[in-house]
């Protein structure tokens, strides 16, 4: 079946307005960068620090494992990093990855970032990865059915499995 598509032309003024862009404003100090400041210890769910990067637990969990890499600097998109920033953030989600995969043997995994407001982010002035391990038929009836997920672990627990593997 064929997507249909329509012409919303006189859309273009608002979406490229000022006002698009109000969500996306700093409310405050922002929660990453207080995360960054902070050592590696599972009191404060930072995992590893590297020169530009850091690993945290998410608080707020889509599943057993997920952790949150982000870079050190307060920037909102992939553009906004040098070179160097660049490298060494890719290079640690790599390693996150590779932790993921030997704390957990899950069946696949799940990367991505939700670049900006309207691309997701709930936090869209400090540019993340999300990496998160999964394994076959995780989604049940709580999470179709009821909206609701299930943790079958602490974010202690979590800390510490990575952690011996980062």
């Amino acid at each position: 079946m064929p997507l249909e598509r329509f012409s919303a032309a006189w859309r273009e003024a608002y979406v490229s307005s000022a006002f698009a862009g109000e969500f996306d404003k700093d409310l405050g100090q922002c929660v990453f960068c207080v995360l960054a400041r902070e050592p590696v210890d599972e009191s404060t769910g930072v995992l590893k620090k590297s020169a530009f990067t850091f690993v945290a637990l998410n608080a707020f969990p889509y599943g057993s494992g997920h952790l949150l890499v982000l870079p050190v600097r307060h920037v909102g998109a992939l553009e906004e990093l040098s070179d160097e920033e660049y490298q060494d953030f890719f290079l640690v989600l790599r390693d996150t990855i590779r932790a993921l995969n030997a704390a957990y043997g899950a069946d696949g995994m799940n990367v991505g970032m939700n670049l900006g407001h309207a691309g997701g982010a709930g936090i869209p002035k400090h540019l993340h990865a999300h990496a998160l391990p999964r394994w076959l038929g995780d989604t049940n009836f709580m999470t179709t059915i009821g909206e609701t997920r299930v943790l079958p672990e602490s974010l202690e627990s979590t800390w510490r499995k990575v952690h011996a593997q980062l």
